[in-house]
C-alpha cells in the first residue's frame, strides 16, 4: 500500500511517499481503507520533534491521527464492525495512508449524510474540543478566552461553548473574523495589544482560556485570568510547563460514544465542520507547509 513516512525530525521536506506492507489486524482491531485522512497542527509538531517530550515517536513513522473509511478485515474477537462497513476514528499505525488499523473502541460508525472528508475532520477537533471545555468546567454565563478559534479544534469549541451558554471571544487572523461570528463568537485580533483588545470586550474578565494554537498567548493568558494559571489550558505549547500552565494531551483515550454523537450532530447539520482545503495523499509536504504557515478555516484532509 502507499503511504506518507518521515524517517528523521525535520521540515515538510521529510515527508514522502513510499510503499508499504498493509498492516494486518490483532485482536479487537480493524483494517480500514482510507477514504480521507484528518491533518492537524500537532501532527507537523510531532513531524518537527518539537513534541518530543510530551508525544516521543519512533522512526520511522507514518503521521495522522484521524481518518474515515470503510472496513477491510476484522480482527479476532471484534462484534462491532464487518467488512463494507463505513467508519470514522482514530488510527493506530498512522492515518496518512491508503489502509490503517484502528481499534475497535476507537472507531464510529459513518452517518451516510457526511461526507468521507467531513467525517475525517470529526475525530480531533470534537474529541479534543469537549475534552478540554469539560477540563475547564466551563459553564453557562462564563467566558472563555479562545486562541486559534477559526480552525479545526477551535471552531468546533466555539460551537460546542456556545451551546453551553457561554460567551467566547476567540482569537484569529482579521480573514476569518466574519466566520467566527457566523459560528457564534465575538473575534478578537491576536498579537501586540492583545490583553488590552480583550479587556474592551471583556472589562469583567474572562474566565478560562482554551490555547489551540500554541503561538505563545499563554504569557497574556496568564495576565488576563488576573496572573493565576488556573482555569487555563493548552493543547499545543511546549512552554506550558515552564509557565505552569496544565497542557491536555487526552491520555485517557478517546471516546467512541462521544465521536458517534458528534458525528450525528454534524450530519443533521447542527454542528458545523469546515474543510477548506483537500490534498492528494502524495502531497502531504504541501499540506503540512499550509498548516504550519497558519490562517487555516477549519480543517484539511487528504484523500489517498
Amino acid at each position: 500500500m502507499e503511504a506518507i513516512v518521515y524517517e528523521e525530525f525535520g521540515g515538510p521536506g521529510v515527508l514522502h511517499l513510499a510503499r508499504l506492507d498493509a498492516p494486518r489486524p490483532g485482536p479487537g482491531q480493524v483494517r480500514v481503507a482510507v477514504r480521507a485522512a484528518g491533518v492537524n497542527p500537532l501532527d507537523h509538531k510531532i513531524r518537527s520533534g518539537a513534541m518530543e517530550p510530551v508525544f516521543p515517536t519512533a522512526l520511522p513513522a507514518t503521521p495522522g491521527a484521524e481518518f474515515s473509511g470503510v472496513v477491510e478485515e476484522a480482527g479476532e474477537g471484534v462484534t462491532a464492525f464487518a467488512p463494507g462497513d463505513e467508519v470514522l476514528g482514530w488510527s493506530a499505525t498512522g492515518s496518512y495512508a491508503a489502509e490503517a488499523l484502528a481499534e475497535e473502541s476507537s472507531l464510529a460508525p459513518k452517518p451516510p449524510d457526511l461526507s468521507w472528508a467531513q467525517a475525517a475532520a470529526l475525530p480531533v477537533a470534537t474529541d479534543t474540543a469537549s475534552r478540554v471545555l469539560d477540563e475547564l468546567a466551563l459553564a453557562e454565563g462564563e467566558t472563555l478566552l479562545l486562541h486559534g478559534a477559526s480552525g479545526g479544534v477551535g471552531s468546533v469549541a466555539v460551537q460546542l461553548a456556545v451551546a453551553r451558554g457561554a460567551t467566547v471571544i476567540g482569537t484569529a487572523s482579521p480573514a476569518n473574523h466574519d466566520f467566527l461570528r457566523v459560528l457564534g463568537a465575538v473575534p478578537v485580533a491576536y498579537g501586540s495589544g492583545l490583553v488590552e483588545r480583550v479587556r474592551e470586550l471583556a472589562p469583567q474578565g474572562v474566565d478560562a482560556v482554551f490555547d489551540v494554537s500554541g503561538r505563545g498567548a499563554l504569557p497574556e493568558s496568564i495576565e488576563l485570568r488576573g496572573g493565576t494559571t488556573d482555569r487555563i489550558v493548552t493543547i499545543a505549547d511546549g512552554d506550558a510547563a515552564e509557565l505552569g500552565v496544565a497542557f491536555s494531551s487526552g491520555g485517557g483515550g478517546p471516546s467512541a460514544g462521544r465521536l458517534a454523537e458528534n458525528a450525528r450532530l454534524a450530519a443533521s447539520g447542527e454542528l458545523r465542520v469546515e474543510v477548506s482545503r483537500s490534498f492528494p495523499l502524495a502531497d502531504a509536504r504541501s499540506a503540512h507547509e499550509a498548516s504550519e504557515a497558519g490562517h487555516v478555516r477549519g480543517k484539511m484532509v487528504l484523500l489517498p
